[in-house]
């Protein structure tokens, strides 16, 4: 029983980067209907700032992250204005495959910049056993749990009352009747594009110092299985995306522990196949009738 609660709480720790990776990926789908596979790219570059700034300065932790934060939303701004905003009516296949080509870009261009070899994170939370009754709980384990549900429950609060928050959701909606309304919807998509970006690289912070390692592409796996969290969850729908992480990094945590590391990745794969299967639109989504 004890392993078992010790495995369930690293499950949450992991789910919960995944929840805020996933979180990126089901805004930006929710606002322009774009799968944006370059999502997991921001959150290597997230990881490599973060890794930069840990090198070369002084400054705790929480600034890391937060100039992490910012300059990825920056990044993320850049790439929708360059790559995404001029096919805004292009066929959607047109802007898929743009997407992975951001994907590729980014990849190759931390290849040059960083060198294949991984870099090793330092040690930016200080890493010491918490004793919960029987159970030893780390302090990245802590911190990375912590961090992510503030930031969630943030931008739950920022959807729900804020006059941008509204903005987003009215053109997530219908954007047509949002124009009509007076939103901005060139700004909307940007500001979706910044906060996506933002978790995308709280995610890839916290993955680096959990696991010590940032590499060119630290943010492809952990990019599909945020990917399948949000399409687990209901994609598009923000508390699917967070119900989605969780329940993926404790299938993960859980079948590493109790069957085979070597299974837990086809697993999860499998568990999307099951999925778009039984519910294509996901635990929280809901089905929708479109005219023809």
């Amino acid at each position: 029983m004890v392993l078992f609660l010790q495995q369930m709480i690293n499950g949450l720790s992991v789910g919960s980067i995944y929840a805020l990776i996933a979180l990126g990926y089901t805004m930006v789908y929710g606002i322009i209907r774009l799968i944006n596979f370059a999502h997991g790219e921001i959150m290597m570059v997230g990881a490599y700032i973060a890794f930069i700034l840990a090198v070369n300065t002084s400054l705790p932790f929480i600034l890391i992250l937060l100039i992490s934060m910012v300059l990825s939303a920056v990044i993320g701004v850049l790439v929708e204005r360059v790559a995404y905003k001029p096919l805004r009516k292009a066929p959607r296949i047109s802007v898929l495959i743009t997407a992975i080509g951001v994907s590729f870009f980014l990849q190759n261009l931390a290849l040059v910049i960083f060198k294949a070899d991984p870099k090793i994170m330092p040690e930016l939370i200080e890493k010491k056993p918490i004793a919960i009754g029987p159970l030893q709980v780390g302090t990245v384990t802590v911190t990375t749990l912590a961090l992510s549900i503030v930031f969630m429950i943030a931008l739950d609060l920022f959807v729900k009352r804020t006059k941008p928050g509204k903005a987003m959701r009215a053109v997530s909606e219908d954007k047509d009747a949002a124009v009509l309304m007076g939103i901005h919807v060139n700004k909307t998509i940007s500001l979706t594009f910044a906060i996506g970006s933002a978790l995308g690289a709280l995610g890839g912070v916290l993955y680096g110092i959990t696991y010590t390692q940032v590499f060119p592409t630290l943010g492809v796996l952990p990019g599909l299985k945020a990917f399948i969290a949000a399409v687990l969850g209901g994609i598009g729908l923000i508390p699917g995306a967070v119900l989605g992480g969780f329940v993926i990094g404790m299938i993960e945590t859980i079948t590493k522990a109790y069957l085979s590391s070597q299974w837990s990745d086809a697993i999860v794969f499998g568990l999307l196949i099951i999925v778009l299967i039984v519910k294509p639109t996901g635990i929280l989504g809901k089905n929708e009738k479109e005219k023809v």
